[in-house]
């Protein structure tokens, strides 16, 4: 198999990587003892836990077999290996994006709930056209027309998954900032401000404000989205942009801290009741 990662791992690479990872654990075996008693050297078994390659069918067979697999973990990581590399996600235009936002994009399309807390900006599955226009131009001043073009539209299909028949769960917290901001112009910043109202009577979103007036927050340093999957063998996932570089990050500690921030921030924020004042205000004075 090869080691070398054309991209983040596909959600389905991750869920045989996890599973794969406590079959071992299960067994009583270190990967140094699995290395002894089959032909499978430690450096592949750890890069099969770690999502780092798809294994060939064979590794994967064998591993079972020492791990005495039930039946019906089999045929749910056979099943994780056949589509492991499967991004039927993407779109032809999507080859021209950074990978890291094609990789985003493959997550989200199959999470079950989003949490998106955004210090400066509205989350991405609640822009309007004309505001993510203005967004990507202001932050990325030298792309081209048709990058622009190209991120717009891919940020537009992202939010059927809102409308779907079984929809995503979104839950976004925005400090005051991100709806303050006049991005676009002012009549953009209305029309935005009365589309997150019309997304708001929606049963699987919820959205929350942090005023100006409850100081410093541990959300300042910048925005973050935390995934959790409908298949509860698949791990967590959150996804940190920052000017260094995207991150997607999935340890157990680092779960836990996201949580606990996410968990602070929904603290500190206003009611989504009190958010819809607040952006109703905000409407109206951009109009």
């Amino acid at each position: 198999m090869s080691d070398k990662q054309q991209r983040p791992p596909t959600v389905r690479l991750r869920r045989l990587a996890a599973g794969m990872s406590r079959l071992r654990a299960d067994a009583g075996l270190t990967r140094e003892e699995v290395a002894a008693r089959t032909s499978i050297n430690e450096a592949t078994i750890y890069r099969v836990e770690h999502a780092r390659a798809r294994p060939q069918k064979r590794t994967l067979l064998a591993l079972l077999d020492l791990y005495e697999a039930s039946e019906e973990q089999r045929e749910d990581l056979l099943a994780a290996h056949r589509g492991a590399n499967d991004q039927g996600w993407l779109r032809p235009y999507h080859s021209e994006l950074p990978e890291e936002y094609t990789a985003y994009i493959g997550f989200e399309s199959e999470a079950r709930t989003v949490r998106n807390y955004e210090s400066l900006f509205v989350p991405g599955l609640a822009q309007t056209e004309a505001y993510a226009r203005a967004v990507i131009k202001g932050v990325l001043p030298k792309a081209s027309q048709k990058e622009v073009d190209q991120r717009v539209q891919a940020r537009m299909e992202r939010q059927a998954l809102l409308a779907k028949r079984l929809p995503l769960q979104l839950w976004a917290i925005v400090d005051e900032a991100a709806i303050r901001r006049v991005v676009g112009g002012r009549a953009v910043m209305g029309e935005q401000a009365q589309h997150l109202l019309k997304l708001m009577d929606a049963p699987n979103i919820t959205f929350q404000v942090i005023p100006f007036d409850k100081g410093a927050h541990a959300g300042m340093p910048g925005g973050f989205v935390h995934m959790d999957f409908p298949d509860a063998t698949d791990p967590e996932l959150v996804y940190v942009d920052t000017p260094a570089g995207d991150l997607f990050l999935e340890s157990e500690a680092e779960m836990r801290r996201y949580k606990s921030m996410f968990e602070h921030l929904q603290a500190i924020a206003l009611a989504p009741n009190e958010s819809a004042d607040l952006l109703v205000k905000v409407a109206e004075a951009r109009v």
